[in-house]
């Protein structure tokens, strides 16, 4: 199954193989760079079926780090249109994460160290549900007053927007690992005691309201993934029957699949990583919801991922480290499970005999005049 195609609404994904959202904190006020480019451009090359930017920031205050990359201005939509147009050249399908950093931004880039940023030096005044930092390190954040979150709504709308400019052809958002979304949902860090606070029903508004809005600019025959933390693997924290209700929610919305990972909401979280280990919160939430799931983290081997999706525990696989490691990943694993799959007529010398050539995959009629036409928008 690894390499049979899936059709989402107007979308033909050519294998079930997935690059995850990776931050390369390699921007400057949100600008994509050559190394965006080459860096998910190689994924492609590699014969991935959809290659995900990092996590976007639909602000500037929600970026992480300074050297997030951004969807927060026009301007940042020409060099994001260079890239989708490379990945579809190669025969990928273009996919962007939209993101809000919330308590966890203004933030060190990882390659600088860990915690706050300070203001006089580039930061700037982080968001949340409630005025709770992330750990004494981080920034002390301001909760958001129900003007705030209906910004933080009309940011990932118009994110939405520039994106189908730019040529995405689908759109992850990400509540997921902490950030502001995933912060609403948890009790851990939401302790508001308004409508978005308290009730799953009201912890969970704001991720249904973020759907709604992206899904009102989206066309319809463009997929919509959402990314969860299944649990917080904290006791009294969200957890995976939350997930599966939240599922329930957001699938009649118009999302159609859950990525699912897990923690981040908080420090000192007890995680028995090991491979594979969030394979079963994609099988539970597929099988109570009936809502297509995505398996990621640490997934390395052919038959590790092969097995996920035979065994019917995912739709799909995603993987971040490994393709690091091997960027033309799919096409070493289709040679050692004796699939021929087409490679980039540039690398036929390498290729076993027999190898067919890349054909692109070409959006469905009428959906390339979607992008960049406001008078298509919904």
């Amino acid at each position: 199954m690894l390499f049979d195609e899936l059709r989402i609404r107007e979308l033909t994904l050519r294998n079930r193989i997935v690059v995850s959202p990776m931050c390369q904190y390699s921007s400057e006020d949100g600008f994509a760079t050559d190394w965006h480019l080459v860096h998910l451009g190689s994924r492609a090359v590699g014969g991935a079926s959809l290659v995900f930017t990092e996590a976007t920031a639909v602000s500037a205050e929600g970026r992480i780090s300074p050297q997030d990359l951004g969807i927060y201005k026009d301007d940042h939509i020409e060099q994001l249109s260079r890239i989708t147009r490379f990945l579809r050249e190669q025969g990928s399908i273009p996919g962007i994460q939209l993101a809000h950093a919330g308590r966890k931004g203004s933030t060190l880039r990882p390659s600088e160290g860990n915690g706050a940023i300070p203001e006089s030096k580039g930061g700037w005044k982080p968001v949340a549900p409630s005025a709770v930092p992330f750990s004494e390190t981080y920034p002390n954040p301001t909760a958001l007053d129900e003007n705030g979150i209906r910004g933080v709504v009309k940011s990932f709308a118009n994110a939405a927007r520039r994106a189908l400019e730019a040529g995405f052809q689908v759109i992850e958002i990400h509540s997921a690992h902490g950030y502001l979304l995933h912060e609403f949902l948890s009790p851990i860090s939401n302790k508001r005691t308004d409508s978005y606070g308290g009730s799953l029903e009201n912890r969970c508004r704001l991720l249904c309201e973020v759907v709604t809005a992206v899904r009102g600019i989206w066309p319809a025959g463009y997929p919509l993934y959402v990314r969860i933390s299944a649990t917080d693997w904290i006791e009294g924290g969200w957890d995976v029957d939350q997930s599966v209700e939240l599922a329930k929610k957001i699938g009649p919305l118009g999302v159609d699949l859950i990525d699912c990972s897990s923690g981040g909401i908080a420090p000192g979280a007890k995680i028995p990583i090991k491979a594979g280990y969030q394979v079963p919160f994609a099988r539970e939430i597929r099988y109570e919801t009936k809502i297509m799931t995505g398996a990621v983290g640490l997934i390395t081997s052919a038959n590790q991922a092969d097995t996920i999706l035979r065994e019917e525990n995912a739709d799909i696989v995603l993987l971040a480290r490994e393709f690091l490691r091997q960027p033309y990943w799919p096409l070493q694993t289709a040679r050692d499970l004796g699939f021929a799959v087409p490679w980039p007529v540039q690398y036929l010398r390498a290729a076993p005999d027999g190898t067919p050539t890349r054909e692109p995959i070409r959006p469905p009629e009428g959906m390339d005049a979607l992008a960049g036409h406001d008078a298509n928008l919904k």
